[in-house]
Parts: structure tokens; C-alpha cells; sequence
């Protein structure tokens, strides 16, 4: 039978099918286009069906923060969606201090970063909530107000600054290139585990051994990061491919560090009871969290198993290495593209040498390393202390005032990123609506270089901005200098960290000149602190004024 027109009954069939497969695509053009409308006033990325922003953000995932910077300079807040979840970046200060202080309670870690740190932090302070936050906040805020633990953090930097020197003193009279970045990680990584768990790992030896934990740890970050933009990480997990298979032998010789330094501090604590000498035990910060996990019912704070104390160590490992250790590879790199910056502080710490001197009666020789033959400033302290020394100790009050403190991190923030969690629906104070179960991201690294921030100049390397007309410190508010974090969970510490890098580079800074390798490149990799991708490979020369004076100790002693 044949229709009218004379076409087959069952040539219609197909075209019912062709009419089916028409309509879906004109219904899903019309939902892109329906979706397109309601972003049309989004200030951010392209944003897509189900995939949000994913493809711009991994396109630009080598450059996330200078991306971020870009948008955040043209809108003080950025939202990006993602196929699981929605990120809100803000660099207004006043945003900020919305959330890390006015409505605290209202951003948590949450579950979304646990989730994707877990591995790595535990419930750790950095990854931990609630009541469980803060006991361990009061524990370590106890322990770092503590006057024996500065005093005995105070002998360690110096220690391991003075290490550091011989090393560099050793390369230059070698002629050998050396990366700034692995030996200030080696340095900061002792300091750490000498001050915090009362263990020497010496890493920083003269041979520089293996370092597989500070691999391990190192590749654990990078991809725990990288969970933050992957929305395939957990079925790369559960096939056991890919970063996550990687993910897994690297945190088992994290693990296996971390330990074996457990195992070593409870070791030291029942030797020392067991031979009546309790006074031995020494009391550093784990050492405080093995007798609080001692204690009995609600005070032992939940610290009485192993992995307990491993989510502390590893967590005060991320903040006491890689934070300092990071600021101070990207300091070194600012004062060898900015010599001028050098050239100052080598004459701030030659002068105040001198003036240190004077008031505690040391003797003085005239020695000037070859700049300023006949300039006061040229002199040094050289005798009984060695220079390296002598600029060491008196390095916490110069770096108090100086200018060219590590402020650096302004521009060079050691966190880049800082999310979190949102609990409830929230507007914030410019107005921008936040949803519960989302993220807002407060973003250092673009909050240094906003103009509306710092001015026209905020990109800029120019140390005089921290001065006053008079010359005192002009300090910043901390949701707008937000290196250390604000509000409640605000660094604890700060103080330490600043202590450190004022040590090691009162003699970097006084007695090394550093030239970047030609051809290397400085560029950071996306991890959870601003690592540089290929460290910092430097030769390093030594100025005359150090060798000079060794000989002449040496002359005074034989004499």
C-alpha cells in the first residue's frame, strides 16, 4: 500500500527515527544556549554543561595563579564551576576578613578538602575541624609560646644556617652549581624535626645523602593538588592508575619516615622514665602530643594511637619545612634579579656588624672584601666570633626593621591558595552570593599583585613600601597581607618562621653572591605551597672579606 504521494509506508519509519535524534540535539543546543543566557552576566571563566570550567582550568593548570590573577584584577571576585562543585575566589580584603574572621564558623575546611587531603594531612590541624582543631591548636599554641622551645629553636636555626654556609662556602671555592631550593628544603626539614620531634635526620650533611621522604612528600603534594581540578581522581583510585597508583607508593614512604620518628621520640620517653631521668625528656612539640594521647578519658585529645601523632608530624612538616623553605628559594631569586636590593642589604648588615661590635667590645679589624676599601661599613667582627657567626646572632634584630625582611612573600606567598569549605548560604560584603557546599578560595598569590590593593606599583619588587617617612616598620593588615593567614587560624608560627630566614639570610645575604644558571628556568609547580618547578640553580662566589678573615684567625691563633 502506498500513501498518496506515492512513498512507501515503510520509508516513513526512518524518518520518525531521524525526527527523534533532531529532537535531541535541538533540545540539548537549546539547553546550552538556556545556560549560556543565565551565565551571561558571570564574571569568569567559560562555563559549560556539566563540565563547568573544567577544560579552561586544566588548560591553564601549569598557570593557575597568574590565570586567577588575571581575572581577579578585573573582578575582585571570581566564581568557577566545576562538574562536583563550585569555586569562589576572592582577593578583596574585605571579602576576606569576611571569611577567615567575621563568619569563621561559617567556612570550615570541610568535607570537600578533606576529602581530597586526607591522605596526606590526616586530621591534622591543617585539615581538621571542630573540637579536634582546636585542642591540637591549644596544644601547639602552648608549645610555641613557650620561652624554652624559642630559646632552643633559636641554637637550632643558627646551627643549621652555619651548615648551610660551610656547604655554600665549599661549592664556591669548588666552582660547582648548587640548587637553592633543595639545600633550603634540606635545612628547614632538619630544623623542623630537631625543633618539633626532637630527632636528627641530618639531610643537610656536607655529602647531601638520599632524601626519598622529601620526595615522597613532595610528589604526595603535587598530586593531592591536583584532586582539586580532576573529577576523575577517584575512579583513577579505585582502578589503582595513573597519579593515584603513584599517589599510594609515595605515601608509604612517607609513612615509613614518619613512623620510625614516632617510634624513635616514644623510644627516647620510656628510656629516659624507665632510668628515672623524666627532666631528659625533652619537650618539643610531638613530645607534648605523646603525653596529652597519654593522658586519660576526654583529655587525651584523641592522640593515644600512631596515626594520630603521624597526621600531626606530617602536618607540622608541610608548615615547618616547605613554607620557609619555599620563601626563601624565591627571596634568594628576587635578590639576583634585583642586585641593587643585594648591594643594600650587604651594607645594612656590614654596618650594623659594626655597630654590634662596639657595644659588646669586640675587637674589630678593618678588612674590606674588595667594594668599599675604606668604608667603615667594610668592617667586621671578627674576633673570637667567625663573621658567618657573628652576623648570625645579631641577624633577629636587623631583620626586625630592615626593609627587605621576608616581606618577599607578598608577592611570592608560600601558600598560594587557601580554601574553604562554605556550611550555609552566604552573601558576602561585595555582595556576591556563596552557596552551602561549595568552596571560597582566598588567593595570596593574586592578592600581592592587585593594584587595588597595593597600588599602581603592586607588581613591582620595592622593599621601601614596608617603611615609613621615618624610617619604623609599616606593618599591613593581615587580610590584606595574608601570607600567614588571619582570624582565628591565623600561623602560629609566624615568629619561628620569620627567626629562620632572618638567620640564614643574614649570611647569605652578608657573605654569598648568587647568579642564576643561564638558561634556567624559575617557575613554580602547582602544589599546595609555590614550590619552583626545577628548584634554583645557582652559582654561588664568595666575597674576599670572609677568607680574609679566616686567615687572619687563624694567624692570631698560632701567634
Amino acid at each position: 500500500m502506498e500513501e498518496a504521494h506515492g512513498m512507501p509506508a515503510t520509508s516513513f519509519f526512518p524518518l520518525i527515527g531521524l525526527n527523534k535524534y533532531v529532537t535531541v540535539i535541538l533540545v540539548f543546543l537549546s539547553w546550552i544556549l538556556i545556560h549560556k543566557w543565565n551565565l551571561r552576566k558571570q564574571k569568569g571563566p567559560r562555563s559549560w554543561p556539566i563540565i563547568g570550567a573544567t577544560v579552561e582550568q586544566l588548560r591553564n593548570y601549569h598557570r593557575m595563579h597568574d590565570w586567577l590573577v588575571e581575572y581577579l584584577s578585573k573582578h575582585r571576585t571570581v566564581t568557577v564551576d566545576m562538574p562536583f562543585t563550585s569555586y569562589t575566589y576572592i582577593a578583596d580584603p574585605v571579602n576576606v576578613e569576611h571569611v577567615l574572621k567575621t563568619n569563621f564558623t561559617n567556612y570550615p575546611k570541610g568535607d570537600v578538602y578533606r576529602s581530597y587531603m586526607h591522605v596526606l594531612l590526616g586530621d591534622g590541624i591543617f585539615n581538621a575541624d571542630g573540637e579536634l582543631w582546636r585542642k591540637q591548636r591549644k596544644t601547639a599554641s602552648f608549645e610555641f609560646a613557650s620561652k624554652n622551645l624559642r630559646d632552643f629553636s633559636a641554637i637550632v636555626f643558627r646551627e643549621y644556617s652555619l651548615k648551610l654556609s660551610s656547604i655554600l662556602s665549599q661549592a664556591s671555592m669548588a666552582g660547582k652549581v648548587v640548587d637553592m631550593q633543595e639545600l633550603f628544603m634540606r635545612m628547614t626539614l632538619d630544623s623542623i624535626c630537631k625543633v618539633g620531634f626532637g630527632v636528627e635526620i641530618g639531610t643537610l650533611s656536607p655529602d647531601l645523602p638520599e632524601n626519598s621522604f622529601a620526595q615522597a612528600f613532595d610528589a604526595t603534594n603535587i598530586i593531592v593538588t591536583l584532586r582539586f581540578i580532576d573529577p576523575l581522581w577517584r575512579l583513577k583510585r579505585f582502578l589503582h592508575v595513573g597519579s593515584e597508583a603513584l599517589l599510594e607508593q609515595s605515601i608509604k614512604l612517607v609513612d615509613e619516615f614518619t613512623y620510625s620518628v614516632i617510634r624513635r621520640r616514644k623510644a627516647e620517653i620510656l628510656e629516659a622514665r624507665a632510668s628515672g631521668k623524666q627532666e631528659k625528656i625533652k619537650h618539643d612539640i610531638l613530645s607534648r602530643f605523646i603525653e596529652l594521647g597519654e593522658a586519660d578519658g576526654e583529655d587525651g585529645g584523641g592522640f593515644g594511637d600512631d596515626k594520630s601523632l603521624r597526621d600531626v608530624v606530617l602536618n607540622f612538616v608541610i608548615a615547618g619545612r616547605d613554607t620557609t623553605a619555599t620563601t626563601l628559594s624565591w627571596f634568594t631569586y628576587m635578590t639576583m634579579a634585583h642586585p641593587e636590593v643585594a648591594e643594600k642589604l650587604r651594607r645594612e648588615l656590614r654596618a650594623f656588624e659594626v655597630e654590634r661590635a662596639r657595644e659588646e667590645g669586640v675587637m674589630i679589624i678593618p678588612c674590606g672584601d674588595g667594594d668599599e676599601e675604606n668604608d667603615e661599613s667594610s668592617f667586621a667582627a671578627a674576633w673570637p666570633s667567625s663573621p658567618a657567626s657573628s652576623a648570625t646572632t645579631a641577624s633577629a634584630s636587623w631583620c626586625t626593621s630592615t626593609p627587605a625582611s621576608p616581606r618577599r612573600c607578598r608577592l611570592y606567598p608560600a601558600v598560594p591558595q587557601d580554601p574553604k569549605g562554605i556550611l550555609e548560604d552566604d552573601v558576602l560584603p561585595d555582595g556576591r552570593k556563596v552557596r552551602a557546599g561549595g568552596m571560597v578560595t582566598y588567593v595570596p598569590y593574586s592578592m600581592g599583585r592587585m593594584e587595588y590593593n597595593w597600588g599602581a606599583d603592586a607588581a613591582s619588587f620595592r622593599p621601601e613600601r614596608w617603611i615609613n617617612d621615618d624610617g619604623a616598620f609599616r606593618n599591613a593588615s593581615p587580610f590584606k597581607f595574608t601570607a600567614f593567614q588571619a582570624g582565628p587560624r591565623i600561623c602560629l608560627g609566624k615568629d619561628s618562621a620569620y627567626l629562620q630566614m632572618k638567620m640564614a639570610l643574614a649570611i647569605l645575604c652578608r657573605f654569598y653572591r648568587f647568579q642564576l644558571v643561564e638558561g634556567h628556568p624559575v617557575e613554580y609547580r602547582m602544589m599546595t605551597i609555590l614550590s619552583m618547578a626545577h628548584g634554583l640553580k645557582v652559582r654561588v662566589t664568595q666575597g674576599r672579606l670572609i677568607v680574609q678573615l679566616f686567615h687572619r684567625a687563624v694567624r692570631i691563633i698560632i701567634q
